[in-house]
């Protein structure tokens, strides 16, 4: 075994069983990022929110006309300030207290409430892009639930018609708010609605009420967010709805929907619209159900504003909304795209990466311009090949075998080369730990799984950091164990290493790095995997899905059989050096693999080599950064194994 793995080496083994834990920590700690920071986060964008709909009524042509809103104003503004300092620290951090700070000065300069309600929408909307909160409700709110609980909680001070006349209105100070009050409701997002139900509203008598499910404050925000508009509008609603083409595009989904106001969805589509529209979705909210293909007009919608900013000269925005057009708009249909066309994916992905590129490298205009006009052509591509009637059978089946026949048999190979290492040197009484790294992987992916269906979203970002950041670790891992084993190649140093080392070799300690080691490979893929899974399961076909699964299963169960059989045959020292290579070309691959999703978190920058292939499964990328890596790590080997031929016939 590698130095690390001997008896003797007890703190070796010891600081490197530490560093596994604390990588896999760290892994399961992306699958929500920034969860601590959450609430704070949700408090600002309110405070924004609050901001931008209430200064009108502390000021009018730079006269405070309510001495008592103003004080309020000013206030809120110095809050949104000292909580952006409480934030964990990002790049993007430096500007949001910048505009944060221009904000302050524009209420303390008694400002127009157009260009105040301007700037702190602006300013929400960079702290979410920034520091992503859950955005939308997980399925359609049920109206009637919340019609329910405004009874139980709201009615008493905001009337049983919204009024804001209940029984404890008179008493209250400030009054509460008038939910039937059209100019008001046209400024307040359901998002804005949600949030203040979740946090409540510190100065004023609303509560929180963050003791609810967040399925039942979603359903409270979209019912009191209905007052406005009257039933008797929902059905023109409906009818642009469901006629009207335009209008759909325009509202694809229901994260664009909970976060646009009326009075924004009014500035594209005309009062006429906007009203009804607003009236029949907030009631019949089901009609948003998110279908994969939305997500690319989220991903459109990000880029425009991402060009607006670069046009205006706010070059680090524009690079924050182009990766979240990335992220949060083009990773969740990635999936289903592969399984249909992975070339397609793949020159997206590429585009999208050229445009970060020229973004931030400060290009010319118009050669961003032409960047963004590529992505956008590919885009209408995606959404051909995202059709629903291209979900047929036979894609799904060959969508889920294609994906768990990449991913498992990555972890298949190093877990097979150590089961084999232990057969051939006569070790199999710790051949449970390797069992148990995978079977506890397999486990931990089901349980991954689980969380991400009932509790918490896996954002992109944690997508890509978790098997980026799991890639590179695995990567050096494999490095030191690739060279060990080249070093065992020479039939000398290992009958002398048999004799001598070799009881030793395989401590209670090193067994447990075994069991890190095929735990941490194997997780990595089954993340991907689920990942992958879930999204495919969404489109149906779910026995053509399974059925692929199962195919998958069956051919790596064989190459696993035959892998096993063919290396019980070899020499010891043939078996050592065909492993240590085939160990090399793993940790090479994984190099390129973490560094392309780091690149794809935004991490890492990307500079990208025109005419370089583009191999995915080898872990090779058309980026300066990701063959650097690759470069790297095999220097690396390379340096080992010529030490190694240079110390033979010794013992290593």
């Amino acid at each position: 075994m590698p130095p690390f793995l001997k008896g003797s080496a007890s703190r070796g083994a010891k600081a490197l069983g530490r560093s596994i834990l604390a990588a896999l920590l760290i892994a399961l700690l992306f699958l929500q990022p920034a969860r601590a920071s959450e609430p704070e986060v949700q408090t600002v964008w309110r405070l924004l929110d609050y901001i931008a709909v209430d200064y009108p009524g502390a000021v009018s042509n730079g006269r405070v006309i309510s001495e008592a809103e103003y004080a309020e104003m000013v206030e809120f503004s110095g809050q949104v300030e000292t909580r952006l300092k409480r934030l964990p620290q990002k790049t993007a951090k430096p500007a949001l207290l910048a505009r944060a700070a221009k904000l302050s000065a524009a209420i303390g300069a008694r400002s127009a409430p157009a260009a105040v309600a301007e700037q702190s929408h602006q300013l929400a909307d960079a702290l979410l892009a920034s520091y992503p909160v859950p955005l939308a409700p997980k399925s359609a709110p049920d109206l009637a639930r919340g019609a329910t609980l405004y009874r139980e909680n709201c009615a008493v001070c905001h009337g049983a018609g919204g009024a804001g006349d209940g029984p404890n209105a008179a008493q209250l100070d400030p009054p509460p708010i008038a939910f039937t009050d059209l100019s008001r409701a046209r400024e307040r997002s359901l998002f804005a609605l949600y949030q203040v139900i979740s946090q409540g509203l510190e100065g004023t008598s609303m509560a929180s009420f963050d003791s609810l499910p967040e399925a039942d404050r979603w359903a409270l925000a979209f019912y009191v967010g209905s007052l406005a508009y009257p039933d008797s509008s929902a059905p023109n609603g409906r009818n642009i709805w469901e006629k009207d083409a335009a209008t759909r595009a325009a509202l694809p989904n229901m994260t664009i929907f909970v976060g646009t106001t009326p009075a924004e969805l009014a500035a594209t589509l005309g009062d006429s619209r906007a009203g009804p529209l607003t009236a029949y979705l907030r009631r019949q909210p089901q009609a948003l159900e998110a279908k994969p293909a939305g997500s690319l007009a989220f991903a459109r919608q990000r880029l425009e504003a991402s060009m607006k900013a670069y046009s205006a000269g706010d070059r680090k925005r524009a690079s924050d909304l182009a990766l979240s057009a990335y992220l949060d708009g083009f990773e969740p249909v990635e999936p289903v795209l592969a399984a249909r066309d992975s070339d397609l994916m793949a020159e997206i992905e590429m585009a999208m990466g050229n445009l970060r590129s020229a973004i931030g490298k400060g290009s010319p205009i118009a050669e961003v311009e032409a960047a963004n006009a590529e992505v956008a052509r590919l885009f209408v591509e995606a959404e051909a090949a995202l059709a629903p009637e291209q979900a047929s059978a036979s894609s799904s089946f060959l969508g889920a075998f294609g994906v768990l026949l990449r991913e498992g048999l990555e972890a298949l190979l190093i877990v097979i080369a150590m089961m084999a290492f232990l057969r051939k040197t006569g070790r199999t009484d710790v051949m449970g730990y390797v069992h148990g790294g995978w079977v506890s992987a397999l486990a931990a992916g089901a349980l991954t799984w689980f969380v991400a269906t009932y509790f918490i979203g896996i954002s992109g970002a944690s997508r890509e950091l978790t098997e980026g950041f799991g890639s590179l670790f695995a990567a050096i891992i494999l490095i030191s164990v690739g060279i060990w084993m080249h070093g065992k190649s020479n039939a000398e140093a290992w009958q002398r290493y048999i004799k001598e080392k070799i009881s030793a070799a395989l401590s209670r300690r090193s067994a447990w790095f075994l069991f890190g080691l095929t735990f941490l490979v194997v997780y990595r893929e089954v993340f991907e995997t689920i990942l992958f899974y879930a999204a495919l399961w969404a489109q149906g076909n779910g026995g053509a899905l399974l059925a692929g699964a199962g195919a998958a299963v069956v051919l790596l169960g064989m190459i696993a059989w035959a892998l096993l059989r063919y290396s019980a045959r070899l020499p010891i020292t043939q078996f050592f050096s065909w492993s240590a290579a085939l160990i090399a070309i793993l940790a090479v691959v994984l190099a390129g693999k973490g560094i392309g999703g780091l690149q794809e978190a935004g991490l890492i920058g990307v500079t990208p080599l025109a005419g370089f292939p583009r191999i995915p499964m080898m872990g090779v990328y058309p980026t300066i950064q990701t063959v650097l890596a690759q470069l790297a790590a095999a220097m690396v080997l390379a340096t080992g194994f010529w030490y190694n031929r240079a110390r033979a016939p010794g013992v290593a």
